[in-house]
């Protein structure tokens, strides 16, 4: 994709993609609703036209040619599957309609019926199936086609969170077997940093940060990527930087003062404190006792809120007129109001520019 931008009316809702897909690659498109992933989905499949910008496949420019014949497979949120045929005619009926034949067509559907564990099944109708079975089917009738390019928009988003689950696994184990290209639009991270080669980080129709899953989680490029991947996602607190000759400090309100593991750039060096956007990952903090284990709380405050999770603790404690969430042992913490102490690797810490919003590169 090449400067691609889509507009409805005078409103401009994608706004100049450039993006490269190599072959072989699983790129996943991740962003709020609203954020333009589904529709830039739609423009690669041919659904919806282009209002600039180029889109090629293999070298060839698609933006005029007809869905059909882009040599793409889409798998759609809702399933699409054709009510009134059976599991057999849903997968079988885009190889009826490019002229294969009957021994043909019936080896590649139960071929592909084995490999998704759907082949006792390919006599019911849809309505006869659970929701993951019909994912299935919708996801069979893509593959048998042996696309240059699948498309994916929110397939799972339909299922419940115990099937979410099997179903990504099964997803991750089907791209194994089948090596082909893919693009799959989520607005669920979790599906993002587990199916993704690459993820692709999109708000308000802008790509804010390509990267792999661990490159976006470990150093996003922005508090909008910092806030949205992770869940929870990264305290940002208001803070002050200043460099000297002895390195930099970071200020967290009035009293917390944390010393940064790396010397400091001489431009910065006894220029006025910058204000930053301190990022601190929840699981990052740790709780310790002031008094016990020799490790020096950096920042304490009171609980505000707290989420049992079975093997741990989600806690939200008041910091220096701000929230700052934790994930701490279970049974850490036994109620609001409680005081708790933690403290953080200050090579752990992540530096925005308060004006900009984008990362700092300090070390």
């Amino acid at each position: 994709m090449r400067g691609l931008c889509k507009a409805f009316g005078p409103l401009e809702v994608v706004h100049d993609i450039d993006l490269d897909v190599a072959d072989g690659e699983f790129v996943v498109l991740v962003g709020p609703s609203g954020c333009g992933k589904s529709t830039i989905l739609r423009m690669i499949a041919g659904l919806e036209e282009a209002t600039g910008g180029e889109i090629r496949i293999d070298g060839a420019l698609v933006n005029e040619r007809e869905p059909k014949d882009r040599d793409v497979a889409m798998v759609f949120q809702d399933y699409a599957l054709y009510p009134h045929l059976n599991v057999y005619r849903n997968i079988a009926i885009a190889l009826e309609y490019r002229g294969f034949r009957k021994a043909e067509i019936r080896q590649k559907v139960q071929d592909i019926a084995r490999l998704l564990e759907i082949d006792s099944l390919l006599d019911r109708l849809p309505r006869q199936l659970s929701g993951g079975q019909r994912q299935r089917v919708a996801m069979g009738r893509a593959i048998v086609r042996n696309p240059q390019l699948f498309l994916f928009d929110e397939p799972l988003s339909n299922l419940d969170a115990k099937l979410r689950v099997q179903m990504r696994t099964e997803l991750r184990r089907l791209r194994e077997r089948v090596a082909t290209t893919g693009i799959y639009v989520t607005h669920d991270q979790v599906e993002a940093m587990t199916l993704a080669d690459r993820i692709v980080v999109l708000d308000r129709g802008r790509i804010q940060q390509i990267g792999t899953p661990d490159e976006v989680y470990e150093a996003p490029e922005t508090t909008f990527v910092a806030g949205f991947i992770g869940a929870p996602p990264m305290n940002l607190l208001a803070a002050r930087l200043e460099a000297d000759y002895a390195g930099y400090t970071v200020t967290i309100g009035e009293g917390v003062r944390l010393k940064l593991p790396f010397p400091a750039d001489r431009s910065r060096s006894s220029t006025s404190p910058t204000e930053i956007w301190c990022g601190i990952r929840p699981e990052d903090l740790t709780s310790v006792t002031p008094a016990g284990d020799g490790r020096a709380a950096v920042l304490s405050g009171a609980v505000v809120a707290i989420e049992p999770l079975g093997s741990e603790t989600l806690v939200t404690l008041a910091v220096a007129e701000q929230e700052v969430a934790c994930r701490l042992p279970p049974r850490t913490v036994r109620s609001r109001g409680e005081i708790v102490h933690l403290t953080i690797d200050p090579a752990r810490l992540h530096c925005f520019e308060r004006a900009t919003g984008r990362r700092m590169a300090l070390n």
